[in-house]
């Protein structure tokens, strides 16, 4: 192969794309802006640096993040490869130090021999074969560059940042370490009568806001919303959200408290803990007055504040091929948060099959999908099969793909059987397409 191929987006769906084009034998240009221009979200110039969580989510098969997983390592994903590199404990979660994970994934890239990093801005779309996977965050000359070749003005919502604790400012008397129904003691917990609750819901509600937007009108996306968003809902809304005291047992009370904040290690030196589903809008005045409500915070030190900052993505139902291009371009294909999936694997995923399909194309043969009965294949046929009206992102759940023909009313014996037929099937597709499985196509004790 010949050609050379443009890759805009130097985050974990560009990479991805970069690394399976490069040794499928093109010769790729992978684009990245930063640090010649930074954004709101970014700190460092690293290849695929981590914004938001450092959680990957389960690597449970039975859990579609856990199968989304096998079928990215039988592709090779270079992901799940740096991960496992820079992997801090978790339970069943896969998460990383984010440093030594973009680390990680910056030196991947530079060992493929095929692949130049130009550091640039790409204001207007490549003329040549190309995958753009330039995020949630893209340029606004490239957005609109996207939305003349659209010939429309695309959607767009807003993404929010959990705040990060120090490890050493909490309060050791009241936290404490355990997992829900004793199945891992990797997370920590602060646990809250139903008074202090009920106080910390009225603080947050009450709350100030960054202001300069219309936020009542902005589509959040469901499974990332803000906290204070959810807090509006309905008093009980986080208790039984990311709130949920289900499984704990506070050691000082012997019983369940009312509700927990859970904190989740973000370094593998385990001194900076994120809090589990409190990304937020608020005020940075205002986070440290309502945050510092909750038992055991009351001193901590806040390395990182929540923040907010803008996510945009395509139409992809009404301006997409089914395999994410252009209708009059078949090799200038889109993938990542731009297109619609939402989460680092989805995102990963859907470009790892951008470069498979983009190869596939200069090779003058057809671009494929997996089946809608594995995970890949169902988040696939959910982007070009949306309702058009409104499309919203989405990601791996067991709801998207095809139903067993059987029925099984056990719950986790219906999504093994999900998921053994997903893994036949995901293995099949690919050898009847000519793509032969990575060589750790299985997670570790799988």
């Amino acid at each position: 192969m010949s050609s050379v191929v443009t890759v805009v987006g130097g985050g974990l769906a560009g990479c991805e794309a970069a690394v399976q084009l490069a040794r499928r034998g093109a010769r790729v240009r992978l684009v990245e802006m930063r640090p010649v221009r930074s954004t709101p979200a970014h700190r460092t110039g690293a290849l695929g640096e981590l914004v938001c969580t450092n959680s990957f989510k389960s690597e449970d098969p039975v859990n579609a993040h856990g199968q989304l997983k096998r079928e990215m390592r039988a592709l090779g994903s270079v992901l799940l490869a740096s991960a496992e590199r820079a992997r801090v404990p978790a339970g069943s979660a896969l998460a990383v130090d984010r440093d030594l994970f973009s680390r990680a994934m910056t030196e991947a890239v530079a060992a493929e021999e095929r692949i130049q990093v130009v550091r640039d801005e790409m204001q207007a779309l490549p003329e040549g074969p190309a995958v753009v996977a330039t995020g949630p965050l893209t340029s606004d000359a490239l957005s609109a560059a996207v939305r003349t070749a659209l010939g429309h003005g695309g959607l767009a919502f807003y993404d929010a940042i959990a705040p990060i604790v120090h490890r050493d400012s909490l309060d050791e008397s009241v936290v404490f370490r355990a997992g829900r129904f004793g199945e891992d003691a990797d997370y920590l917990n602060c646990p809250l009568s139903r008074d202090e609750y009920e106080a910390f819901i009225v603080a947050l509600r009450a709350a100030d806001v960054h202001d300069g937007h219309e936020w009542d009108t902005v589509p959040f996306f469901e499974g990332c919303l803000p906290i204070e968003v959810m807090a509006a809902r309905g008093v009980d809304t986080l208790r039984f959200g990311p709130m949920k005291p289900i499984g704990l047992t506070d050691p000082r009370t012997g019983r369940r408290p009312w509700a927990v904040v859970q904190l989740r290690r973000e370094d593998r030196a385990a001194q900076m803990w994120n809090l589990v589903g409190f990304q937020t809008r608020l005020r940075v005045g205002e986070q440290k007055k309502v945050f510092t409500m909750v038992p055991g915070l009351a001193g901590a030190e806040f390395l990182r504040w929540g923040s907010i900052h803008r996510n945009s993505y395509l139409d992809f139902p009404r301006c997409l091929t089914p395999h994410g291009s252009l209708p009059h371009r078949a090799d200038l294909i889109f993938a990542g948060q731009l297109t619609g999936v939402e989460g680092y694997t989805e995102s990963a995923a859907s470009g790892i099959l951008a470069g498979v399909n983009l190869a596939r194309v200069l090779e003058g043969r057809e671009p494929v999908v997996p089946p809608p009965t594995t995970m890949l294949g169902a988040l696939l046929r959910y982007l070009r099969e949306g309702a058009h009206d409104r499309f919203q992102p989405m990601n791996s759940n067991w709801g998207l793909v095809d139903p067993l023909p059987e029925a099984i009313r056990d719950k986790h014996a219906k999504r093994e059987a999900l998921a053994r037929r997903a893994q036949e099937d995901f293995l099949s597709w690919m050898a009847g397409h000519g793509l032969e499985p990575a060589h750790a196509a299985r997670a570790p004790g799988e």
